[in-house]
């Protein structure tokens, strides 16, 4: 049992840094992933008997390599290119049989091809939650509620896609680099918020997870460093986001319950990002989060990062959040005079931050209409079951006939 636990580990910790690995060496993803499969199959065979090896995931690229060097040899046609990367692994093959202790960290190159402009933002996300995290495409399709043989048909054509388009496994020119990081930047926070905003504690872990893995390939960049950053400050409330099945407000929360080391982390990695030049919307994100987080909160500081978010991303969202900063700051009517002026009608939150902003200003009727529209579009039970509670006591005399 021992044994399979270290092999478990190893699989969640070191998948994605071996398939990288394995990629640069064969230039081939799905080759690629058949033979680290393979390698991890050896593993759960012979780790159990023989014990974990001092450095696994040479171990397990060293197993993986010589089984990919049988299959190409194996092929009946051979293309050009295809017998010349068998020809040379070949040669290294002669060499006495020796494990390496390292390999180059290729994940850098994996995850920015799995992010490629090419690729469709649902492809991307899948690839990266494939071949960085690890996860099947079972686990992938469940936690965005796609049926199986769906995901494994985006899964495929993606890989398919990936090599008819010769998209190179390589980090790209300097020029290309910031659009492609931020693509990469946005899978790994769309995976986080799904699992955020759906209660999955497990697909938010592998967001956390993949951000790491970036800060560690990319130490010096701000936005990594505020992106994990704003991840770990969400995921420390997590415990107590929700109690008897409903939501709880921020406000309203068991502080106790937070995570005050995942907090400690997150704030270290923010005083990382901000003293760097340029910080970019991830850092002053975290930097929002963080304030939200202290007592008492500087709700002049808050609205002010809130306008320079705004600036930077133009989204009508961010300006949303802004004016529940001027609402603390000039009142209710003052916020709901920017809320008006958006257009975010089929946005659930646009609708429950407009009717508590009704409430505080006294327009009852206003307030129920808006919870009420907020009930309808709201996607998980406890986030209905606290709206659902704030209509109610609005009505409270039409709940007593009922």
């Amino acid at each position: 049992m021992a044994g399979e636990d270290a092999v478990e580990a190893a699989f969640r910790a070191h998948w994605g840094r071996v398939l990288a690995t394995l990629v640069g060496i064969f230039r081939d993803l799905e080759l690629a992933e058949e033979v680290a499969q393979d390698a991890f199959v050896v593993a759960a065979e012979r780790w159990p008997r023989e014990g974990e090896p001092a450095n696994p995931v040479a171990w397990l690229v060293t197993v993986a390599r010589n089984r990919g060097i049988d299959r190409i040899r194996r092929r009946a046609a051979l293309d050009d290119r295809t017998r010349a990367i068998a020809a040379e692994l070949a040669r290294g093959d002669r060499r006495p049989p020796a494990e390496p202790t390292t390999f180059r960290d290729e994940r850098l190159e994996l995850v920015l091809t799995c992010c490629h402009p090419a690729l469709s933002r649902a492809a991307q996300v899948a690839l990266t939650l494939r071949t960085l995290g690890g996860l099947s495409t079972e686990e992938i399709a469940r936690a965005f509620l796609t049926p199986v043989d769906t995901m494994s048909k985006r899964l495929t054509r993606a890989k398919h896609k990936i090599r008819a388009a010769g998209i190179p496994f390589a980090v790209p020119d300097d020029h290309q680099l910031p659009d492609r990081l931020a693509a990469v930047l946005a899978v790994v926070y769309l995976i986080f918020n799904q699992g955020w905003g759906d209660g999955r504690p497990d697909l938010a872990a592998e967001a956390i997870r993949l951000g790491r893995a970036l800060v560690e390939l990319m130490p010096d960049e701000p936005e990594a460093l505020g992106l994990l950053a704003l991840m770990l400050l969400d995921d420390a409330r997590r415990d107590a986001r929700q109690s008897d099945g409903v939501l709880v407000p921020l406000d309203e929360q068991d502080r106790s319950r937070w995570d005050d080391r995942q907090l400690r982390e997150g704030r270290d990695l923010l005083e990382r990002a901000v003293v760097r030049p340029d910080p970019g919307p991830y850092v002053v994100q975290a930097a929002i989060a963080d304030l939200h987080l202290r007592r008492p909160r500087d709700w002049v500081q808050i609205e002010a990062l809130y306008a320079v978010l705004s600036r930077l991303t133009g989204s009508p969202v961010v300006e949303l959040n802004r004016a529940v900063a001027v609402a603390e700051l000039d009142g209710p009517e003052a916020a709901l005079a920017v809320v008006d002026t958006l257009a975010l009608d089929g946005y659930r939150y646009y609708h429950s931050t407009r009717a508590e902003l009704l409430r505080r200003a006294g327009r009852t009727e206003c307030a129920a209409a808006a919870y009420a529209r907020a009930v309808e579009l709201a996607e998980t039970g406890p986030e209905r079951l606290l709206l659902a509670r704030r209509l109610a006591e609005l009505q409270p005399d039409r709940v007593r006939s009922r």
